[in-house]
């Protein structure tokens, strides 16, 4: 049966109209409610902001329909590469309309940024007969896209007056809308194949659970790349029929009291994020920028894409129930990029249950509820070596099935064999999603413990761990090949990144530091990421399997149990909850003596150091600069700079004294 779309139950009558695709909601929003505000956009997350209603929506999304109809690419891949914003809300949906098969990816930085090795493997995979892109970012894209064949479209440019040439599509439910990348594989990702049912019945799956209206309000930073951004940031708003408000994540991580000044200027019922978010907010949001803070409409605070850890949510409730935040909005839930998104959370109303302990998974501490399974969705807990299912109570792999499990990944039937066709032997259901998640259920409730996959997830992130390890053996020549590898831990309720690493048998002495200072600036330039531990090994010294793989749990094992004889290891300082101090004394103060000074206190407050322990002459990366953490400091500058002050700075200006001549010079320039 065909999901229907909720109504507001205080209406004078509920919609009854089955509806298929996405195309077919945004045309009736469009008829029911064209000069309602459907979407509204904070380009800098303050008050500026521009907006959208539902016929604006449509209108722009069908003029770009048409225009890909009329280059013939109904059927085909299209690579949607833009900046945050609501010219990539006009394509998504341009391409739904228009029964293109959308592939979201991040816009490249830069022609020469590391990090379009991702965009790289994305491109190969999915071999796009179009990119979509805004006018002002085509050069670049052209640049990166190189002699690839593939046409580069802008769709801000577009006259609107196409709409009325659109073409009606109606593409069968079963049919492809979008290819969801995985995040965090720059060697091989995967497109999660999603059709436009698997879209249809998610989006009706978190109507239900988040308890959505038409009287609903969303306030969402997340990455409209993702699913959590991608689903329940733009599609959910647009299927219940309420007006979300948007803003770059990098506006969040730069100030996070945007986010919550956006929830209460905007009285948004439904916002969330990974638990890092929260834990951002607790220790950075001053007391000052608590004032006047009201978050007494926020019903839906939702948690999920990480480990949720209950210490945070304790010290997120108690810094903000001043404000109006009550813990029952708290909202655990779990889901999936290969289930579309959501999987299980609920009931609405009722914040954080704690289970059962898991000494093994979890260190012991009380497990958080992440509730029923949604509309639709069930889950075995199946012994991950034998399918077999687990005895009540016990923990096992999460094995998955129901209509929000996607089709597989694109163009990998054999890695979709393995994760999408899982069956219990001796049992006719199936066929279950692996996973790879580990969890128990109890009375009814879903409890995840941990993950038997090497899938490392850091700020909501995913991160390949042959990813990293790969950039780091290619950060300097003193590490041996295949001898390296990267996996996560947990401490103080954040997962943090380690990197164990053998050194080359050829290598008679080593300059530690030098070894250090060169992986952590190859993880920030290639991944955003800094290591809270680097341990140096002799060779041979790193667990592998018979056949030579590096068996990442017992290193994981053996670094948490101290087993390793390290020849040297680097432990990044912790940092501090404490809110940076600003700079003062207004542009005067912004020269290279003062910058350096400030540059200084401000690393040091964001790693939790003292200032004197700060050598302005040594590269970031040797203190674990990550990209959170440059984009706080570089908030700060460019607040009293009075102009955006991009974070890879920090990469391109690799220590306190070159960045600060050059932020020096830039002051000097303008003033002439």
């Amino acid at each position: 049966m065909l999901p229907m779309i909720a109504a507001d139950m205080s209406a004078d009558t509920a919609l009854s109209v089955s509806l298929r695709t996405f195309s077919d909601v945004l045309a009736m929003r469009a008829a029911q409610s064209p000069d309602e505000r459907a979407f509204i956009y904070l380009p800098t997350g303050d008050a500026e902001e521009l907006s959208w209603t539902f016929g604006e929506v449509d209108r722009r999304a069908r003029a770009i329909a048409a225009m890909l109809q009329e280059r013939g690419l109904p059927g085909r891949r299209a690579v949607l590469l833009y900046p945050p914003g609501l010219e990539f809300v006009a394509a998504m949906l341009g391409c739904l309309c228009a029964g293109v098969i959308a592939v979201p990816a991040y816009p490249p930085r830069s022609p020469r940024s590391p990090a379009n090795q991702r965009l790289f493997g994305i491109l190969d995979d999915s071999q796009p007969d179009a990119v979509l892109t805004v006018f002002s970012e085509r050069q670049t894209i052209q640049t990166v896209l190189g002699n690839r064949e593939i046409a580069c479209l802008t769709t801000d440019t577009i006259n609107l007056s196409l709409a009325d040439q659109v073409r009606p599509m109606h593409p069968p439910p079963s049919s492809l809308a979008c290819l969801q990348y995985t995040s965090g594989s720059t060697a091989s990702p995967r497109g999660v194949m999603l059709t436009h049912a698997n879209l249809m019945h998610n989006s009706e799956a978190i109507c239900q659970a988040f308890g959505h209206t038409r009287s609903s309000r969303g306030a969402v930073w997340l990455p409209p790349y993702h699913d959590m951004g991608l689903i329940g940031g733009v599609l959910q708003p647009l299927y219940a029929g309420f007006p979300v408000v948007l803003m770059p994540p990098a506006a969040f991580l730069q100030r996070p009291i945007r986010w919550l000044a956006a929830i209460s200027r905007y009285h948004a019922t439904t916002s969330g994020g990974p638990n890092f978010a929260y834990d951002l907010c607790s220790r950075t949001i001053s007391e000052e920028e608590k004032r006047g803070l009201d978050l007494s409409s926020w019903d839906v605070a939702f948690n999920g894409a990480e480990p949720i850890d209950p210490a945070t949510l304790d010290r997120f409730a108690a810094a903000f129930e001043s404000c109006g935040f009550r813990r029952e909005a708290f909202y655990p839930c779990y889901g999936l990029a290969e289930a579309t998104l959501m999987v299980s959370g609920g009931p609405k109303g009722r914040g954080i249950v704690l289970g059962p302990t898991s000494p093994q998974q979890n260190g012991g501490e009380p497990i958080v509820s992440c509730g029923p399974t949604c509309l639709g969705t069930s889950i075995r807990i199946v012994d991950p070596h034998s399918g077999k299912p687990c005895p009540p109570g016990n923990v096992g792999e999460i094995w998955i099935s129901g209509p929000g499990v996607a089709q597989g990944y694109w163009n990998q039937p054999e890695q979709s064999r393995l994760t999408f066709d899982a069956w219990e032997p001796g049992f006719p259901e199936g066929p279950f999603l692996r996973s790879g998640d580990l969890g128990l259920v109890q009375n009814g409730e879903l409890f995840v413990t941990g993950r038997i996959k090497d899938l490392i997830i850091i700020r909501g992130v995913n991160h390949h761990p042959h990813d990293i390890e790969r950039t780091v053996q290619a950060s300097h020549p003193a590490l041996q090949p295949g001898g390296g590898a990267a996996f996560s831990v947990q401490n103080d309720g954040a997962e943090e990144l380690v990197i164990v690493h053998e050194l080359s048998r050829s290598q008679r002495k080593i300059d530690a530091p030098e070894v250090f200072d060169a992986i952590q600036l190859a993880l920030a330039r290639g991944h955003g990421l800094a290591a809270s531990h680097i341990v140096l090994l002799r060779p041979g010294q790193l667990p592998k399997t018979s056949s030579g793989k590096v068996q990442r749990f017992a290193c994981r094992e053996a670094f948490l149990a101290g087993q390793f004889e390290a020849i040297a290891h680097q432990q990044a300082p912790r940092p501090t909850s404490e809110v940076s101090p600003g700079l003062s004394g207004g542009p005067a103060a912004l020269d290279a003596q003062h910058l350096e000074k400030w540059l200084t206190e401000q690393l040091a407050s964001a790693i939790g150091t003292h200032p004197a322990e700060i050598d302005p002459a040594e590269p970031f990366a040797r203190y674990g600069l990550d990209s959170v953490k440059a984009i706080s400091i570089a908030a700060q500058i460019a607040n009293h700079m009075g102009t955006d002050v991009p974070a890879t700075l920090f990469w391109d200006y690799p220590t306190i004294s070159s960045l600060a001549r050059y932020l020096a010079t830039q002051v000097l320039s303008a003033a002439k």
